[in-house]
């Protein structure tokens, strides 16, 4: 699956723990990532300073769903599933 284009949920809705290029303490959830462009698209996409966490994480009919919406609702319903 491919990244529906103007999307970003998943570069903002999960929490980051790890260090992001421009923000050195990671990011909290529901927060986009300073890496997102104005088409929601990840600046830093396939550099070796992108986050093994966000390397690792693949679209998914899952997680995208059919809306950005949609997408968001999950994904910040798996953070606080997920949450300390």
């Amino acid at each position: 699956m491919d990244c529906r284009p103007d999307c970003g949920a998943c570069c903002t809705a999960p929490s980051i723990s790890s260090p992001i290029p421009g923000m050195p303490n990671g990011k909290p959830a529901n927060t986009p990532c300073v890496q997102l462009d104005a088409q929601q698209r990840c600046k830093i996409f396939g550099l070796s300073s992108r986050p093994k966490v966000c390397a690792g994480l693949q679209p998914s009919r899952e997680m995208c769903c059919d809306t950005r919406g949609q997408a968001m609702t999950w994904l910040l319903e798996l953070e606080a599933l997920t949450a300390p």
